[in-house]
């Protein structure tokens, strides 16, 4: 297809999806949903204007679902308000760890004894499967402020959190596969895949993203200097802690999510006869001299730039996945396991990795129902791919993740809002608290 229908096409597409959104929202379907089917039509099945066959060409598909990922990830630290040493942190902590090593366990098990995997195929199989996506639950999402509801917290700090604390599974399915080194008796995997990993991306990410937050805050304030471009503050605070994390062996993941969290917290001290933020006209909001806090001008301004990102990052990896879908392989097993994971192994690793906790059922159940998959699966199926993994083993892996991730979009995006209308009533809401 020519350049000019290209421009068209994707014009088109942009300006249907702005003025068919409250349409969606009436008639129970997500925008996801939509893109799904449109990107199916538009690869290989149909009109073949994309043929993006993930065992083909997984060094492209797998830079633009990191993009994506990376994207969705810093906004999601961006929108979560909660002090960090406020008590609702644990739910989301124990989801994306202890539900986590749950999920790719019972995964594992399943794919040994019922799909006929190998070991490492299916430890690497949970890896793939097991995280959450903080992207495609848009009916979900957490709001802003220092107290939303806690169904959407939870989830939306166990997406982002399990992004990076599935890493390691993954590397331990290439392990056992003979395409990572572990270490005698597992150390490396230890001391550097989980451990340094885990500490350090946060560690790196939160450090990084408040020294340059304070930085332009300061020189903002103090020297009327690098002000405005906050655009390219956001695009630059996430390439810096996700390149520093990599380059030392952390995880990029967590480290973007922590530069999320650690951005918004950034405050500086005003100047005497400064006025406040919410007194300046919206048009002046980029005087930083003459707000109150130039660090919620900053703040403001890179929240709505990547919410921006976000959008048409879910846009281009859903068009992708729809695309992907005629590459999978039929299989029978499919039948069984994709009901599996979503109605018994992801509601019995939420139920199991949240024992002793307040939280109401039906605010478990809520959680156990909503493990969309997304972008993280398909990234970490396109990695493993891109390090080796390659046969009949990749062909299952990418029928398995694109059929799961398919269906989460389609049932869990049917589902989301008349079961989030269900749990916000009154009684819902009490429930969940």
């Amino acid at each position: 297809m020519s350049d000019p229908l290209w421009s068209l096409l994707l014009g088109v597409l942009l300006i249907a999806m702005v003025l068919t959104g409250s349409l969606l929202a009436r008639i129970l379907l997500s925008s996801a949903m939509v893109y799904l089917v449109i990107g199916y039509a538009m690869g290989p099945a149909w009109l073949g204007l994309i043929a993006p066959d993930p065992r083909s060409n997984p060094d492209l598909l797998g830079r633009i679902a990191e993009m994506a990922l990376l994207i969705s990830l810093f906004t999601v630290g961006l929108r979560m308000e909660v002090p960090l040493l406020d008590r609702r942190w644990i739910l989301s902590l124990r989801l994306a760890f202890v539900s986590m090593t749950i999920t790719v366990g019972l995964i594992a098990a399943a794919g040994v004894w019922g799909l006929g995997l190998s070991l490492g195929g299916a430890v690497l199989l949970g890896g793939i499967l097991a995280p959450t996506d903080p992207v495609l639950a848009s009916g979900v999402k957490t709001e802003r402020g220092t107290n939303p509801d806690g169904l959407r917290f939870s989830l939306a700090g166990e997406g982002a959190l399990n992004d990076g604390t599935a890493f390691p599974f993954v590397l331990l399915g290439l392990g056992l596969l003979g395409l990572h080194a572990l270490g005698a008796y597992g150390w490396h995997w230890w001391a550097i895949d989980v451990l340094w990993a885990t500490v350090g991306g946060l560690g790196i990410g939160a450090l990084l993203s408040a020294a340059i937050g304070k930085l332009l805050v300061h020189l903002r304030t103090r020297h009327g200097q690098a002000t405005g471009l906050d655009e390219f503050v956001s695009l630059g605070i996430v390439a810096v802690t996700y390149g520093v994390a990599q380059l030392c062996h952390a995880s990029g993941f967590l480290a973007v999510f922590a530069a999320g969290l650690a951005l918004q917290r950034v405050k500086e001290h005003p100047q005497a006869g400064a006025t406040s933020l919410g007194t300046v006209p919206p048009f002046h909001r980029h005087a930083y001299g003459a707000s109150h806090h130039a660090s919620a001008t900053m703040t403001h301004a890179v929240r709505g730039f990547n919410a921006q990102l976000e959008k048409l990052a879910e846009l281009t990896m859903v068009l992708l996945v729809g695309a992907m879908l005629p590459y999978m392989t039929p299989w029978r097993d499919l039948w069984w396991f994709i009901p599996l994971l979503f109605m018994v192994i992801r509601p019995a690793a939420v139920f199991a990795g949240t024992l002793g906790r307040s939280a109401g059922l039906p605010q478990r159940a809520m959680i156990g129902w909503f493990g969309i998959r997304g972008i993280g699966s398909v990234f970490y199926l396109l990695f493993a791919i891109r390090h080796g993994v390659n046969g009949p083993l990749a062909q299952k892996l990418v029928t398995l993740t694109l059929v799961c991730v398919a269906v989460s979009i389609l049932v869990h995006g049917a589902s989301m809002r008349p079961l989030m209308r269900w749990y916000m009533r009154p009684l819902g809401d009490d429930a969940g608290t």
